[in-house]
């Protein structure tokens, strides 16, 4: 699974508000060995948040959370934008969350909030625990949520838990060398494109190191190309430690 956060906000990137979501999603999701494949934080923009969704729908791989743009003022634009992408109709009322509406607001549903029951067809309903104002599904990969951390978090945490629940754990193995990037790239290369390698150049005492980290499903494999690394800076007489 490739996993993406899609924070949509103009208020945010002009800095009324700061974003909360990025740190809940890949902490949530590193407690289930698992990382963010990418994250996109956007403006209101209609061509922009329907790029940005059509580029992670065409993952076949993808799970989207997103955050924003579910409300009923002129600004929230992803129900209709995501009604044209995943059906190429226009919004359709959804009877269940529009009973919801009207039980919590009666006459002041109308004639504004009744439109957050507008969806996209085959939505299926978020549970909000806030207030009942659900977030909505769609072919059980792509989540939309309210921009309310305290609304959209309990919803992408329960999301999580049953999507990660059943799937298998990363392995991950680090270590710190006092060496430059440079000594090791030649094995870097030997490193299979199915294991994740993070290569980070730092600073320490003024004198060049680096943190190298590999990941993947197979432990042994991984301890496996990991120790490529360990003998090599062995060899070199370069002291490391393992984190």
């Amino acid at each position: 699974m490739n996993f993406y956060a899609l924070i949509i906000g103009t208020e945010i990137l002009n800095a009324r508000r700061e974003d909360k979501h990025f740190k809940f999603v890949r902490d949530e999701l590193q407690k289930y060995g698992h990382d963010l494949f990418a994250s996109f934080i956007i403006r209101d923009d209609v061509e922009l948040l329907q790029n940005c969704i059509e580029l992670i729908k065409a993952d076949k791989k993808s799970i989207m959370f997103s955050f924003g743009g579910i409300g009923c003022t002129p600004d929230d634009l992803t129900r209709e934008i995501a009604a044209k992408i995943f059906t190429s109709k226009p919004p359709k009322r959804h009877e269940e969350f529009l009973k919801d509406i009207l039980e919590r607001f009666g006459d002041r549903a109308y004639p504004n909030r009744v439109h957050m029951a507008d969806l996209p067809e085959n939505s299926k309903l978020l549970f909000n625990p806030v207030n009942n104002m659900s977030g909505f599904s769609l072919e059980d990969r792509f989540f939309f949520t309210p921009g309310f951390p305290e609304m959209a978090h309990p919803m992408i945490k329960d999301v999580i838990s049953k999507l990660c629940s059943n799937s298998p754990l990363k392995h991950r193995v680090t270590l710190i060398a006092k060496t430059s990037e440079e000594t090791l790239i030649s094995k870097m290369r030997a490193v299979p494109p199915h294991i994740e390698l993070s290569s980070l150049p730092m600073f320490i005492d003024e004198k060049p190191n680096v943190e190298l980290s590999l990941s993947g499903y197979d432990k042994s494999e991984v301890r496996e190309y990991f120790s490529m690394f360990e003998d090599e800076l062995k060899r070199l007489n370069i002291e490391y430690r393992l984190l």
